[in-house]
């Protein structure tokens, strides 16, 4: 998958100039501040300000405004041979204390760790993020081969077992918008993904998990359980995957599916939901 994004990216904002006043509530400088950080991804070190205002839409002049002041809050750092800014440590403190506080990455981790060495492949914990998935946790097994995907990694909602897992869970207005935002994004590939989703939402009502079987990568196979937070609100879910060869069908749905149910069903019982 390329990190290269545009303006007409679904994971970044293209902003109006008449923004703040179709809502009176709605801080626009802020939200292209925002917007700004969410800029680089994983891999990427530097941006220009040039860079910034051609994924974002965000004229190069206000661009350099925002670059500026986050410069000066600690949000981004500015390398003079370079001409050129990366992320800055406030960033990462604001990472921290949002991982922090997720109760549920304790709770979960011993069992996460038994079930990927049984299946010999990682399991993980995820939240969404417009139409991603993010990595807020994460176990592999001692195998040699397996996906190294870390904290912070970002994987498609619409085609993975995790995205679809949490689609499951979501009230249908919010599903309804997503999958209307993504059709909007995907207007090729759209038919067979919508296929896919709502085989998953079969899965999950008939078994309690969802699969992905080539559907993000040809060579990835992975099974997913969605899960609601100790508020009852937020909504997560787990996935247990690895490459195909090692993962078959038959095992995603005779073994891992089962086991990962399980597991949810653990954690929300130590969560005080079960």
């Amino acid at each position: 998958m390329s990190n290269t994004q545009t303006a007409a990216d679904p994971e970044l904002i293209v902003f109006s100039d008449d923004e703040e006043a179709k809502d009176r509530q709605f801080v626009n400088a802020l939200a292209r501040g925002l917007e700004v950080l969410r800029c680089f991804r994983p891999g990427e070190v530097y941006l220009s300000n040039a860079d910034m205002a051609k994924r974002t839409g965000i004229p190069k002049p206000t661009i350099s405004r925002l670059t500026y002041t986050l410069t000066k809050l600690g949000y981004l750092n500015y390398s003079d041979s370079l001409g050129k800014y990366q992320l800055g440590a406030g960033v990462l403190a604001l990472g921290y204390r949002m991982l922090s506080n997720l109760d549920v990455r304790k709770m979960a981790r011993a069992l996460m760790e038994e079930l990927a060495e049984h299946a010999q492949a990682s399991v993980s914990l995820g939240t969404r993020d417009r139409l991603s998935m993010v990595y807020v946790e994460t176990c592999r097994s001692s195998a040699n081969v397996t996906l190294r995907l870390d904290v912070g990694s970002r994987i498609p909602l619409m085609t993975t077992a995790m995205g679809k897992a949490l689609l499951c869970i979501l009230p249908q207005a919010e599903r309804d918008y997503l999958m209307d935002h993504a059709r909007l994004h995907e207007t090729q590939r759209w038919p067979r993904i919508k296929a896919g989703i709502e085989q998953g939402f079969k899965d999950y009502q008939d078994r309690g998990f969802c699969i992905s079987a080539g559907e993000w990568q040809n060579d990835v196979h992975a099974v997913g359980v969605p899960m609601l937070g100790a508020d009852g609100e937020q909504v997560m879910a787990f996935n247990c995957g690895g490459p195909a060869f090692l993962l078959s069908r038959e095992k995603l749905e005779g073994d891992l599916g089962p086991r990962l149910v399980a597991l949810v069903k653990t954690v929300e019982k130590n969560l005080g939901r079960g």
